[in-house]
């Protein structure tokens, strides 16, 4: 009887869990497949004549602009390529944690295309569903910048291997499709590994992670919403919108629609919105970004790339509030 409770206890948890890492670990097979294709073709070589201006002010190799520029597809393939790299000792931990910040702006381009202009503008309307998008899309492009300055102010060749790109790169040549095939099935080879020790780990912490969020009070976090509206001088009328946009970007946004023009302008409906991506950020933190990061890169390294990614947006998403409240 005990092992039947159990398992009807589990049984919830591992059906939102094992598809979300099913997902999430076939994206980063592509990701790091691509990563070792990408090098053992040369094709770094071709995109390294957009990437390079780039990566070269920030001190990275060439190759990381193939990943930086792949996030632009997928996020996850993304940063599997930026894991192969730092695992291959081409990056060491600073270069890598810079190398995700000037990720930033590019993994929200994917996202304008599949949902804030199909789904967000048409439910908040042309005005302040542009503002909106733009200051999101100028928030990731000014994270991305810092990413740059950093490189330049504290990476040099202590902490980037060229060699390990080196002794990879040259392309195929001519060589023919014996050459091709042994590029890709060296490619495959190198990607099975990565999984086996990033996929046992995914699933142990999303459990971990789903379970409690089944198990705790996670709405309670939005108490913060009351305070920090009032501080910024926001109408009293943002706080269900603040709570509704934390957990919910789409329902956030169908809330205060109506309110525009009423109980907010476009600049205050924006700063609500705003607002509630700060307060999200306790609740998505905790229920992707660490399962995410501490899955690829592992609960020491993984949490330092979730706490740069927060402290920086955090505080660019401050200073966007004050530039709209205050103008």
């Amino acid at each position: 009887m005990q092992s039947v409770q159990t398992f009807e206890t589990l049984w919830p948890v591992l059906r939102e869990v094992v598809p979300r890492v099913a997902n999430i670990a076939v994206l980063i097979a592509v990701g790091v497949f691509l990563a070792n294709v990408a090098v053992g073709f040369g094709v770094v070589d071709y995109v390294a004549a957009v990437s390079r201006y780039l990566t070269r002010p920030a001190n990275l190799p060439d190759e990381v602009g193939t990943a930086i520029f792949t996030t632009a597809a997928s996020t996850t393939a993304g940063y599997g390529m930026l894991a192969e790299f730092r695992e291959s000792g081409m990056l060491d931990d600073r270069a890598t944690l810079v190398a995700v910040t000037m990720n930033t702006f590019f993994g929200f381009v994917q996202h304008i295309f599949t949902f804030y202009v199909p789904v967000l503008v048409p439910i908040l309307g042309v005005e302040v569903g542009v503002l909106y998008v733009g200051t999101r899309a100028a928030i990731s492009l000014a994270i991305t910048a810092v990413g740059v300055l950093a490189g330049a102010a504290l990476l040099s060749e202590r902490n980037v291997d060229r060699t390990v790109t080196t002794q990879a790169d040259g392309g195929v040549g001519d060589e023919g499709s014996d050459s091709r095939r042994t590029v890709v099935a060296e490619a495959a080879r190198k990607t099975w590994p990565k999984l086996k020790r990033i996929v046992p780990r995914l699933v142990v912490v999303y459990l971990v992670v789903t379970l409690v969020v089944r198990t705790t009070d996670l709405e309670s976090f939005t108490a913060a919403a009351d305070p920090l509206a009032t501080f910024v001088g926001l109408p009293g009328a943002s706080i269900p919108v603040i709570a509704v946009f934390a957990f919910d970007t789409t329902a956030g946004a169908a809330t205060i629609a109506p309110m525009v023009g009423e109980a907010f302008t476009p600049r205050t409906a924006v700063a609500t919105m705003l607002l509630g991506g700060i307060v999200s950020f306790a609740v998505s933190t905790f229920k992707r970004s660490i399962p995410f990061q501490y899955g690829i890169w592992g609960p020491r390294f993984g949490s330092k790339v979730v706490a740069v990614n927060t402290a920086l947006k955090v505080a660019f998403i401050g200073v966007a509030l004050v530039f709209l409240l205050a103008v």
